[in-house]
């Protein structure tokens, strides 16, 4: 009995000590919370708990939750910044001066990411501002006027980083088609800003419920909808409801904590939407401007096939193509399309075509469609010779195919020359092709040069007339552009105030240029500039040919040639019907989509539309 007793009364010794052991590690628990409690509300982590009655704040879209988990901001001194933030909340885009700052890289990361892609990439070449009138804008008024020299400065800046990019853009704008839907965004974010500090009001339950309310509504239309189009009707009673709400809650004291951190979001989300879309845009317009339609590429494989098909017999005749009493014509180009309108109307203006001897310079790639395409479609009695410049016997053994290149030169702002039109402008000059020509056409003393961009309006034949006073190159010159505003120009300029010319349109003394060496001359000022690295091609070879060819180029009339018609929307119609030639200089080519509408009818007058080749693969240019 003394035993059992004493068992018993043992156990209940053991229970009363486990009981104040649990006593002892609840009071231990009760003081950490008394002190965690009020360490994070003075962090500010009570902000990420939410009560059952108060609607999440969530990220809408995976990129908008991603942005706000990547958002650190500083906390002090906010109050005196919710203002500044407030004014930034209307529903559109920053200021585009506040974009095209940020983009300060875009155009070197642009070039790098189409060469990745294989796409040939345009050089960029900036002009030096006139020091002259460097003051001008110092003494501009304020107020209206200063606007319009701000939005002047700002497309300026837009055409110096992305060329004629800035003035597609401007002539091709559309309607938005989600406005409202972008003011609902904006007036859902405001809503959520101010709903956790309204919400944490006793008073205030009645707002706080409608604010839940008009939130709910707006998420579950912007859900199914996209475009303004998709919007259910009478939604002008939600809008209504909802700027209400949102007024009513400003007029109360907030947590400014809360409000400028939601509010910062959804400018960062605006300023990257902005700068995702601007990099986007530009990038689909560079690779529709550097890839070949699919329309040009069927009727390239279309000829090929059927030249290969019929066993087509080349009717050349050799001794026309090696008269230097003819007149000689050469085009170097790898567009089918662009090759025959630049013939055609040579030849339909010709007083005797007769005379007129075309040698197309192609790739292989191109070569047997080229021929099948002029022997289907033959240009009254002048003689068509096509030429694979990668099958001729040269000193070179290895020799591809290069177009003439194109340089887009931007002025900064203050120069007085890009005040007067256009702040950008395409240069366009000789290739390494060019330079083979004395080599290829060795019999010949004289040849007229014309770029597959060409479109001719007037007879050529008084080119031959033309006494070049001993010069090697026949060229109308572009005086909106001088050779000292060139940055990329490091050296060898005998005159900074000459003007540029432009391959397009080239009367070329091919006896004069073997007689001078050009070719040995070129590859000279090539190998220098080369030798100094840091450079691409483009860059020096452009050097290379305005050094080549200086005190060597023989002014022609300005009304031999007009150019721009590739990036330019404002040229006279005037000049343009008086121009003997026309020259779609720029990205806008005439048988691209892109091509400017009011100039390509020039282009299309001297297409041959007849062909079943063109129907078949849906060439409509």
């Amino acid at each position: 009995m003394k035993g059992g007793g004493g068992g018993v009364g043992g156990g209940g010794g053991g229970g009363g000590k486990r009981r104040w052991k649990v006593l002892v590690i609840g009071v231990l628990v009760l003081v950490i919370l008394s002190m965690l409690v009020p360490l994070a509300f003075l962090l500010g982590l009570h902000n990420s708990f939410h009560s059952p009655g108060i609607v999440t704040v969530q990220p809408s879209s995976p990129f908008e939750r991603s942005r706000i988990n990547a958002t650190k901001h500083s906390q002090t001194d906010l109050s005196k910044k919710v203002d500044q933030v407030l004014q930034k909340i209307n529903p559109v885009l920053p200021k585009k001066t506040e974009i095209t700052e940020g983009y300060r890289d875009m155009n070197r990361t642009s070039i790098s990411d189409s060469k990745n892609r294989g796409l040939p990439v345009s050089p960029a070449v900036v002009a030096n501002p006139s020091p002259a009138n460097k003051t001008k804008t110092e003494d501009l008024n304020k107020g209206a006027q200063g606007a319009i020299v701000n939005a002047d400065e700002t497309q300026r800046t837009c055409q110096v980083k992305y060329g004629s990019y800035c003035l597609w853009r401007e002539e091709n704008k559309e309607a938005m088609k989600d406005a409202k839907v972008k003011h609902m965004k904006d007036l859902l974010f405001v809503a959520r800003a101010y709903y956790p500090s309204i919400a944490k009001m006793p008073s205030q339950s009645q707002l706080t419920r409608d604010m839940k309310q008009n939130i709910q509504d707006f998420e579950r239309i912007l859900i199914v909808s996209s475009t303004d189009a998709d919007l259910p009707p009478q939604l002008d009673i939600k809008f209504e409801k909802m700027e209400a709400v949102i007024s009513k809650a400003k007029s109360f004291p907030v947590d400014c904590n809360n409000v400028d951190k939601k509010l910062r979001q959804i400018l960062d989300l605006t300023e990257d939407e902005a700068s995702f879309h601007m990099k986007q845009s530009v990038f689909l317009y560079q690779l529709a401007v550097h890839t070949m339609p699919k329309s040009l590429h069927c009727l390239s494989m279309r000829l090929t096939v059927e030249y290969f098909k019929s066993g087509s017999v080349d009717t050349e005749d050799s001794e026309k193509y090696l008269d230097p009493s003819l007149l000689h014509f050469v085009i170097i180009s790898d567009n089918i399309l662009a090759s025959s309108v630049v013939i055609n109307s040579t030849v339909l203006h010709a007083k005797e075509s007769k005379n007129f001897v075309f040698h197309v310079l192609t790739n292989e790639q191109n070569y047997f469609a080229m021929k099948q395409w002029f022997i289907r479609n033959p240009c009254k009695q002048a003689a068509i010779q096509v030429l694979n410049i990668e099958k001729l016997e040269l000193d070179n053994s290895d020799v591809k195919l290069s177009l003439p290149a194109e340089f887009r030169v931007s002025f900064l702002s203050g120069d007085n020359l890009a005040s007067q039109g256009n702040r950008t402008h395409y240069l366009s000059m000789f290739s390494e092709s060019h330079y083979l020509l004395p080599k290829i056409f060795h019999k010949l003393k004289k040849v007229v040069v014309l770029d597959h961009d060409v479109v001719v309006q007037r007879d050529l034949s008084p080119l031959w007339e033309i006494d070049m006073e001993g010069q090697v190159n026949g060229a109308v010159k572009e005086c909106s552009v001088r050779l000292g505003q060139l940055k990329s120009l490091k050296g060898g300029i005998v005159d900074a105030n000459a003007c540029l010319w432009m391959s397009g349109l080239n009367v070329i003394d091919l006896a004069r240029w073997r007689e001078l060496g050009v070719s040995e001359t070129y590859q000279k000022f090539y190998k220098q500039q080369m030798s100094g690295g840091g450079e691409s091609k483009e860059a020096v070879a452009l050097q290379a040919s305005l050094l080549t060819f200086q005190d060597k180029v023989y002014a022609l009339d300005d009304k031999w040639a007009v150019s721009g018609l590739g990036y330019d929307y404002y040229i006279n119609t005037q000049t343009i019907k008086n121009a003997a030639t026309l020259h779609y200089n720029g990205n806008m080519k005439p048988w691209l989509e892109l091509g400017i509408s009011q100039y390509k009818s020039f282009w299309r007058n001297h297409l041959n539309r007849e062909d079943r080749f063109l129907s078949d693969c849906n060439v409509n240019p």
